[in-house]
């Protein structure tokens, strides 16, 4: 499928880790559709808001209060990076729906990299805010003295599989989207006259997308403040 073929934008030769390739190209395009939303659209400051704006402080708003319902108040010094997050997934997603576009999402190079970025910052942070204190996340205080290292090594085993699960529910949901609506464009493409009927359902899967979108950018975020909370509270 050419949805998820990495080609270069320049020449047929190799791919190397810098080659500029579609993935780079629709990356750039992710950066300048968030610039283009929270600086360019924003930037009148205006009482009664334009759309662009509107949509912006919706976001802000949204996500500002997940970070504090779920991290708290101690949590919001790292609202700006999570915020990006958001807005950088959220809008991929939908650029990606674009008939000929190109969904980063969809490849677990882009996902890892992202989900790796949280995994790696919120353990830094933990051992910096807490110590050896934060070992404490994997100790089961409450349970029973003789169970407890056997739920060490589990939950050990479960913080190491958190950028894995991360990376795959993000890429696995984007890519099995568009992989279906591949199948149903082909039963429209060889059913001749009554090419209507796929495309029905090809009309309702693009619409149930345009929402797995954004739920994938707010699970992934959401997902994010719970692993900030652990880092930042994890006597908790």
């Amino acid at each position: 499928m050419d949805q998820f073929i990495v080609e270069p934008l320049f020449g047929d030769g190799a791919i190397h880790w810098y080659t500029p390739t579609n993935v780079t190209l629709w990356l750039f395009f992710a950066v300048v559709a968030v610039t283009l939303l929270m600086v360019v659209g924003t930037r009148g400051r205006a009482i009664v808001p334009s759309r662009s704006q509107s949509v912006g402080e919706m976001a802000y708003g949204f996500v500002y209060k997940m970070v504090e319902d779920v991290t708290g108040k101690e949590g919001l010094k790292y609202f700006p990076y999570i915020f990006t997050l958001f807005l950088y997934i959220l809008l991929a997603n939908f650029l990606g729906l674009i008939p000929g576009s190109f969904t980063t999402t969809s490849h677990i190079a882009v996902t890892a990299v992202l989900a790796g970025a949280v995994f790696v910052t919120v353990t830094v942070l933990g051992f910096v805010k807490n110590g050896a204190g934060f070992l404490s996340l994997f100790w089961v205080s409450s349970a029973p003295l003789v169970l407890r290292p056997i739920l060490a090594i589990i939950e050990l085993i479960s913080y190491f599989v958190r950028p894995v699960s991360h990376s795959i529910r993000l890429a696995g949901n984007v890519m099995a989207g568009h992989a279906v609506l591949k199948v149903f464009a082909g039963f429209a493409a060889s059913l001749g006259v009554f090419s209507f009927i796929p495309i029905f359902g090809i009309v309702a899967i693009y619409a149930l997308e345009v929402l797995v979108s954004a739920i994938q950018a707010y699970v992934f975020t959401i997902l994010t403040c719970v692993y900030l909370k652990d880092a930042l509270h994890p006597h908790h």
